[in-house]
């Protein structure tokens, strides 16, 4: 085998493509191997919209970026015909290498893609030394692709929460598939509310879905969210994952703690006692110690962080009956509790009615086995991502990042 055939090998030609010249420029930084390719004289090409073997109308020369050889930046060029179909008229046909429009070779892409996976775009495009602007319309077009190829037929458990784009509010609201357990980001789009789910839905419908497949969605308690689901997907069981009901309980006694502390001392390691349990193997001996002197003194902080962990033994049921039971017990003590005896503890009422209001969806995490912990991990991966780059120019960057860390756009990968 020879160097041409070692070349060719590499750059997956097909027949009539040959290499035909090569040449290394040593008087340029870095230097340049140029590969020159070209197909016999008479050679028939297909076109490129039927695939009909034609013969070529006309040439025009079109260069490449590949992969570095070696050190060396490497170029192909070629004089690319136009093929005259009698279906379809003069064409330029799609060479083997490249995808029309692009000015490098697929392998080229797909190293770039691999590489923006792993480390900033940024990063990757200084490694490949073109401009990061080149570098993302290249993500953004696989992205396209991909998501065009997206089938939705068999979705039917939807799990959704927003996270941070940029900072004053700017958020992007992610859809996961909550059966699939890899690369579960179905959908993402800018902003939150009832109109991203208007988007959803439309997706839904435009990838093989529909509204009436769905089942079940997964969300937090936003009003605007629960709004939206009902409106676009009636039909869906809504489920509130724990986390949440715990995370609005454990905001409720951080409010009376800033307000209590307003008014009176609070023991030291107050702020960060309040927010763990009592058999936290997290606790130190001074956050103990803190809690002891809360509960002793019957401060309003003690009196919230008591409720809180009230929550503990409603979570630790084992069937949705006992759940069932344990959130009816818990509601009836907590309206026996005369927490209207002070101001300080409506943010704990105020949670209280949220866990009213929103009963059956909370019930419903008992009997669905589908959370949100899933999404609570990604929007810690994204979040590790967008810091890692430094942020990110726009929410589509931000939003291509996501679907290539946690979708199945990433199979492109693969296949490019």
């Amino acid at each position: 085998m020879n160097g041409n055939d070692i070349i060719a090998l590499g750059l997956g030609l097909e027949k009539p493509w040959e290499i035909t010249g090569q040449s290394l420029n040593t008087e340029c930084t870095p230097h340049e191997l140029r590969i020159t390719l070209a197909a016999p004289r008479g050679s028939s090409f297909p076109c490129p919209d039927c695939g009909a073997m034609c013969k070529a109308h006309d040439f025009k020369e079109m260069t490449w970026r590949h992969l570095n050889f070696f050190q060396h930046h490497c170029y192909i060029t070629a004089a690319v015909p136009r093929v005259n179909c009698k279906d379809h008229g003069v064409k330029r046909i799609t060479v083997p290498w490249a995808r029309t429009g692009s000015k490098f070779t697929l392998l080229f892409e797909q190293a770039g893609l691999m590489l923006v996976r792993e480390m900033p775009v940024l990063a990757a495009a200084r490694i490949m030394e073109i401009p990061d602007k080149t570098l993302w319309r290249i993500v953004l077009h696989y992205v396209t692709a991909g998501l065009a190829q997206l089938d939705l037929s068999e979705l039917k458990a939807v799990g959704l929460d927003e996270t941070s784009a940029k900072k004053r509010h700017n958020y992007v609201t992610v859809f996961i598939d909550l059966d699939r357990r890899k690369e579960p980001v179905v959908f993402a789009v800018p902003g939150k509310g009832q109109d991203v789910i208007r988007q959803f839905k439309q997706f839904l419908t435009t990838q093989g879905g529909a509204a009436g497949n769905i089942k079940e969605v997964a969300c937090d308690m936003s009003k605007p969210f629960l709004s939206g689901i009902k409106q676009s997907f009636p039909r869906a069981q809504v489920t509130v994952d724990w986390f949440h009901v715990v995370q609005t309980f454990t905001k409720a006694v951080n409010k009376v703690r800033v307000l209590e502390a307003r008014k009176k001392q609070l023991p030291r390691t107050t702020r960060w006692a309040v927010l763990k349990n009592e058999e936290s193997t997290g606790l130190s001996e001074q956050e103990r110690q803190a809690l002891a002197e809360l509960n002793a003194m019957d401060f309003f902080t003690a009196i919230a962080w008591r409720v809180k962990e009230r929550l503990r033994w409603v979570r630790k049921a084992s069937t949705a009956q006992a759940a069932k039971w344990r959130l009816s017990n818990f509601l009836l003590c907590m309206a026996e509790a005369n927490l209207t005896k002070s101001p300080l503890l409506r943010p704990v009422i105020a949670a209280i009615e949220t866990v009213i209001r929103h009963r059956r969806a909370i019930e419903s995490r008992w009997e669905s086995g589908h959370s949100t912990a899933r999404l609570e991990g990604l929007n810690s991966i994204f979040q590790a991502a967008k810091a890692r780059a430094r942020g990110y120019r726009n929410p589509q960057t931000f939003i291509s990042m996501i679907y290539l860390l946690a979708s199945p756009v990433g199979n492109l990968l693969k296949s490019t």
